[in-house]
């Protein structure tokens, strides 16, 4: 754990954006890290996360051998929010039924919400988006709410407040959702109660000291991948 800031974990289910997810929750000033989906509860527990992110993935929920988390991150009693594949992983989990699309989303599309859970606060009732997905969930698991639909997609944002379980078809975190930082911020900030208190200026200089403790009067390798990203 950073400290005494208590991080936003992103469960990560092979998605290309996971590290981007990373990134936008950092980016609102809250500390975030991300852990293989398959990390064990008390892992996940040990972190004392303030909140749990599900990614998207190339998976699909009734495919052999997909993806899915420990079943207790549902009870952690933490706000979890599932993004495109991690919103379908909530739903078949909990007892809604996910389905193939009649017709495959990719791209922009417009979201039309009336939510009062405070996810989608501040967005506009006709907000574009970026959806890439070929399930969707067809029915809901019990005590869930729709907040969102699109054209083509009944199910594109949903919560379950009282346990403080949301989840949203498309991708918040890429660029084609103009509103996703907002959303993000919502959560992190509104439904997990993060402060904004980290910045990477701080993170660097605590992370530093850590090195330094741990080496001592020792010598470090560091290999990098490769470039200015890497460094």
């Amino acid at each position: 754990m950073h400290g005494a800031i208590r991080p936003v974990i992103v469960l990560d289910f092979g998605a290309q954006y996971s590290k981007l997810i990373a990134r936008r929750v950092r980016e609102a000033k809250a500390f975030s890290i991300i852990l293989p989906c398959t990390t064990d509860l008390d892992t996940i527990k040990s972190h004392q996360p303030a909140g749990i992110i599900l990614s998207g993935g190339p998976a699909s929920v009734h495919g052999a051998g997909a993806p899915l988390p420990d079943p207790g991150v549902f009870d952690l009693g933490v706000p979890v929010l599932g993004i495109c594949y991690g919103l379908q992983v909530m739903a078949h989990m909990l007892g809604g039924t996910v389905e193939r699309s009649p017709k495959r989303e990719y791209g922009i599309a417009h979201i039309e919400h009336q939510d009062a859970t405070g996810l989608l606060d501040g967005v506009q009732l006709l907000s574009q988006v970026w959806m890439s997905h070929g399930d969707a969930v067809a029915t809901l698991p019990p005590g869930f709410q729709t907040i969102a639909r699109t054209e083509n997609c009944a199910q594109a944002a949903v919560a379950h407040p009282e346990r403080g379980l949301y989840g949203v078809q498309f991708h918040p975190e890429v660029v084609h959702t103009p509103e996703g930082p907002k959303i993000l911020s919502n959560f992190v900030h509104r439904i997990c109660g993060c402060g904004a208190e980290w910045d990477m200026g701080s993170f660097a200089e605590e992370a530093i000291g850590a090195i330094q403790h741990q080496v001592g009067d020792g010598r470090v390798v560091c290999g990098l991948s490769g470039g200015v990203d890497s460094s």
